[in-house]
């Protein structure tokens, strides 16, 4: 074995602090590019929709058979329940520069699920400005933070 020589400590952290860095920007990037996908799958969704008759049977019916055929070969990510939720995604965000590169698909799930559309954006606008993850914005849904603000300006 080499003799270890002692390294300067500031050259040691900056290098685990690259290493670090490096990491969470991938984990961000692939993150994205997850919600990205389903943004685009909602979208070609639609669009394919828009084309049928029907549009209500039509919907139903294309999005149940392209979740077995798909869901087959790239696993549960693609069920008849995503790519519903990605349509909706698409529905409630048609824009893709409206859609917060800080909030990764987990979150925008909880978010698509709220009806209200000023209580979803409320929160959509707290999680990205607080920084908070999946498991706090879950937290403040299900305390009903929105809810207790709106009651509280009331008063």
């Amino acid at each position: 074995m080499g003799e270890m020589k002692n390294i300067n400590q500031t050259f040691y952290t900056d290098i685990r602090e690259r290493i670090i860095n490096a990491r969470e920007n991938a984990i961000r990037g692939v993150e994205y590019m997850r919600l990205m996908m389903y943004w685009r799958l909602g979208e070609r969704i639609f669009i394919e929709e828009q084309r049928g008759q029907d549009r209500a049977a039509y919907g139903g019916y294309l999005i149940k058979n392209l979740a077995a055929k798909i869901e087959a070969e790239f696993g549960s990510g693609f069920s008849y329940t995503q790519l519903t939720r990605a349509r909706k995604f698409y529905r409630l965000y048609p824009t893709v520069s409206k859609v917060h590169p800080q909030l990764n698909w987990s979150q925008y799930r909880q978010l698509i699920s709220i009806d209200d559309d000023y209580k979803r954006e409320y929160y959509e606008l707290e999680a990205t400005g607080n920084g908070w993850n999946g498991r706090e914005l879950e937290r403040q849904i299900n305390s009903q933070l929105y809810e207790s603000l709106l009651l509280s300006n009331d008063k």
